[in-house]
């Protein structure tokens, strides 16, 4: 008898989805550089706009804004990896986080958030939502129950991030996702820091997945990308009451409704065809070739990042230009107990450092890194740094900045796959410079 078997991520990465392309026999899925695609006949097409034969809440090719071979293939991965049982991609990352409350948000609604976010996303939840009459209440996460205080009649969903950047302070998934079913809402997860090499939040109770696919998935800093990922897990229909857009008679649609129609699969095909195609942030057939090339190896690389950050945390939480560090690995309560409960005794590849001199002391390291590329970017094979307070959380007050725990003198280190040794002489040099 043949013993069971499922694979590995490590081997999903490279074979799930389609294995060759069955026109040519490729092994890598050809880019399909392509606006529109030929119907078979005309019961075809009319199929096609009707919503016919789904699969992975997908309907066949029309219009490569809405779906494309290539794209389909990177989404088809990504949906193996997570776990889920599919996924609708997007031109990025912020596209996506906005196109999956979107879906189910309207004016009126409220979500409840971590406080602890990247700051475009924070940004978005705090400022550009308003405008959209949705409103985001902000909370700390390190005590689940605030999530449930925070909850009303108009509440939608929960949102948090496995690894918040820049702070790194390690979301309790299972804990928010337990009140989250109590109360029939869907727990959203930006997977994003620590990539299903390191998490899969499914696992824990999530019910949706986000990731900037720009970040390590891609690895490499060249492409643009987003997607979503549906764990299956949650009931659309049965909660219909809680997500009314979810079961409305949609006019975009003929009166459809969404979760009625297509039950578990409901969410990712009203994404795909209210959010992707009336809206249009697609993500290119180009870019989708070289977000599935950069899953090839996310495992690889997510170890060397893993290993090289630890080794710079030790060394930055022993200097004497340094304040404090941020790492999961050398943390105490919560965020290590979260960290070891939810990442598999992996930490990621980012540090977070407070140095002295305040905000005059972090930017004097941002300009003095010489291997440290100084960038508005994560999840590179290059290390690269950013000072937040005058950076990508500069739009964000004070006062907030302060709850979350960005200090003046905090740096974000995203750490490459460089020799250890080399990046923490660069380091060493760069905090020289600062004079207190």
């Amino acid at each position: 008898m043949a013993i069971s078997h499922q694979n590995h991520p490590e081997t999903l990465a490279i074979h799930a989805g389609q294995r060759f392309d069955p026109s040519t026999g490729s092994i890598v899925t050809p880019i399909h550089q392509t606006a529109a695609f030929q119907f078979e006949d005309a019961r075809h097409a009319e199929g096609i706009f009707l919503l016919k034969d789904l699969k992975e809440g997908q309907h066949g090719n029309v219009y490569s804004r809405m779906s494309n071979p290539t794209v389909s293939q990177f989404e088809e991965r990504i949906s193996a990896l997570e776990g889920g049982i599919g996924s609708v991609s997007f031109a990025s990352g912020m596209a996506a986080v906005a196109s999956s409350i979107l879906n189910i948000c309207r004016v009126g609604d409220n979500i409840v958030a971590s406080r602890n976010l990247y700051g475009g996303v924070s940004n978005l939840f705090q400022n550009i939502f308003a405008d959209f009459g949705i409103e985001c209440r902000f909370v700390d996460h390190n005590d689940p129950e605030n999530f449930r205080k925070q909850v009303d009649a108009n509440t939608r969903l929960f949102w948090g991030e496995t690894l918040p950047n820049p702070l790194l302070n390690v979301f309790p998934i299972g804990e928010v996702a337990k009140i989250a079913d109590e109360l029939g809402l869907p727990l959203f997860i930006d997977n994003t820091c620590a990539t299903p090499a390191l998490c899969r939040p499914f696992e824990h109770g999530a019910h949706v997945v986000v990731h900037s696919a720009t970040k390590y998935i891609c690895g490499h800093g060249t492409t643009i990308g987003g997607v979503v990922v549906d764990s299956g897990n949650f009931d659309w229909a049965a909660h219909g009451e809680r997500l009314p857009m979810m079961m409305r008679e949609d006019p975009s649609m003929h009166g459809l409704k969404w979760a009625e129609k297509f039950g578990k699969m409901g969410y990712l095909v009203k994404l795909r065809v209210t959010q992707l195609r009336d809206m249009g942030a697609s993500l290119a057939p180009m870019n989708a070739f070289l977000l599935t090339n950069g899953l090839e190896t996310l495992h690889l690389r997510m170890e060397k990042h893993c290993e090289n950050a630890s080794k710079v945390a030790r060394f930055l939480a022993n200097h004497p230009k340094v304040n404090f560090v941020k790492y999961p690995q050398l943390s105490d309560g919560n965020t290590k107990r979260w960290a070891d409960a939810y990442m598999g005794g992996k930490y990621g590849g980012m540090v977070g450092v407070d140095v002295k001199g305040a905000m005059k002391g972090g930017q004097t390291v941002t300009e003095n890194l010489k291997l440290f590329y100084h960038v508005a970017n994560i999840g590179d094979v290059r290390s690269m740094a950013i000072h937040p307070a005058s950076t990508t959380h500069s739009q964000i007050p004070s006062e907030m900045r302060a709850k979350a725990g960005i200090t003046d003198g905090y740096v974000r280190l995203c750490i490459g796959t460089e020799h250890a040794d080399d990046l923490i002489a660069d380091l060493d040099q760069a905090l020289s410079k600062i004079s207190v």
